[in-house]
């Protein structure tokens, strides 16, 4: 029997009993979905995380000098501690930085963590819980913002500690809807500051908004809050390519700023985008662990039905096989048929499945703010878990078919 005959048959006896072919694939079909839904939302969280949120966050062609790195969870306690003790970021720092930098298109000092949010009144209206940042004027070079009104921060409104904020789009619409904000006066921890800009809108990201902060001049920020325990120094280069070689020259500047002599370690860390990403990676590899785990038990269960489905057909098919064997099938052409259809019915489960999980990965990006990517690999190992349940709980009725005595074969009713 040639390949394709056998391949032609398998399907065959699908179409001949198609309610029970779907109800002996059910399971491997969820399983599937579940798998490809799944490694399609993780795939596009780590894409979105890459091409958006690590680029907003540090900005692009940047990198920032740290008290401690973006992802602490790959240190031991011991670490972590050591890290703790380091001294901030100070501005003495940041001017050794710049100094080092007469070549890059930004040098910025931003307030870091813990960032406080406040209410922010005009008038009798409040909007609550803006995050609030203390920066210095080249942090809106280093962010990429654009302004949509009036003017960014300046050296002068820095260094004279000057009452005077940028809001993001999303806090002013909310403030001032008609209204034009620059010049408006807002209230803050019960000062009066004047609205001396507005940013364009950098979006939403799951969600969250990127638009509801407050700019206020470094100084004055750590007038109101104090110094906070992660001041960060952004570099932003001209070109990406520069980027590596300046990092060496931070840590050079750094090092020589603070004293620290050779073979001393560093107190301090220098981080890109690339960091954060790693750190978003190390969240999802949990997932990447636990999905296969739950996928494989619906598989096993969905090649035990398989298997039993195809020992009930070897029992149906018994007077089948022995007139085939009567006319001169061997053992292996009927062994062969058998486990044809077993990989056709699970490669069958695995396609459906995929599809199915294609769908829904596509409503969950419609219906949510979750990205969603459906890789060429997810729909591989898809593919594959069904070809191989097909094979391995397909064997052994396979070799029962294949042993079967002519004779008394041929006598089944």
């Amino acid at each position: 029997m040639l390949p394709l005959d056998v391949v032609a048959t398998a399907f065959a006896q699908i179409r001949s009993a198609k309610l029970r072919s779907f109800f002996t694939l059910l399971g491997i079909i969820v399983s599937v979905t579940f798998l490809v839904a799944v490694l399609a939302i993780i795939q596009g969280l780590n894409a979105y995380v890459k091409e958006n949120v690590a680029d907003a966050m540090i900005g692009a062609n940047a990198f920032q000098v740290r008290r401690s790195p973006i992802n602490v969870s790959g240190f031991v306690d011991e670490e972590v501690e050591r890290m703790a003790r380091r001294p901030l970021i100070t501005r003495t720092d940041a001017e050794a930085v710049r100094a080092a930098f007469p070549d890059a298109e930004a040098v910025a000092i931003q307030s870091g963590w813990p960032t406080p949010s406040a209410d922010v009144t005009w008038r009798n209206r409040t909007v609550g819980d803006a995050l609030v940042f203390g920066v210095t004027a080249p942090f809106q070079v280093v962010q990429d913002y654009r302004l949509e009104q009036g003017r960014a921060l300046s050296d002068i409104d820095v260094t004279q500690r000057r009452t005077v904020v940028v809001l993001g789009a999303e806090l002013a619409e909310k403030l001032f809807e008609t209204v034009d904000p620059v010049g408006q006066q807002v209230r803050l921890r019960g000062e009066l500051f004047t609205v001396i800009g507005v940013n364009a809108r950098k979006g939403r990201v799951l969600g969250q908004s990127f638009d509801g902060y407050v700019l206020l001049p470094f100084t004055r920020f750590e007038m109101m809050y104090g110094k906070r325990a992660s001041t960060t120094v952004s570099i932003k280069m001209r070109a990406p390519e520069d980027v590596a070689t300046a990092m060496g020259r931070a840590e050079e500047a750094m090092r020589v700023a603070r004293g620290l002599r050779p073979g001393q370690p560093n107190n301090f860390s220098i981080e890109t985008s690339d960091a954060l990403v790693n750190f978003w990676k190390t969240l999802t590899q949990l997932l990447f662990a636990i999905v296969p785990a739950i996928v494989s038990i619906g598989i096993v269960v969905g090649g035990i039905v398989i298997m039993n489905i195809m020992l009930m057909s070897v029992t149906e098919r018994t007077h089948e096989i022995g007139i085939r064997k009567a006319l001169g099938a061997r053992a292996r052409d009927i062994e062969r048929q058998f486990l044809a259809e077993a990989v056709a019915l699970a490669s069958l489960g695995g396609l459906l499945g995929v599809m199915v999980g294609w769908l829904l990965a596509a409503t969950v990006a419609a219906a949510s703010p979750l990205p969603t990517r459906v890789t060429w690999w997810s729909v591989a190992i898809a593919l594959s878990l069904g070809a191989g349940v097909g094979i391995v709980f397909g064997v052994y009725p396979a070799r029962r078919a294949a042993r079967l005595d002519p004779i008394a074969a041929m006598r089944a009713e």
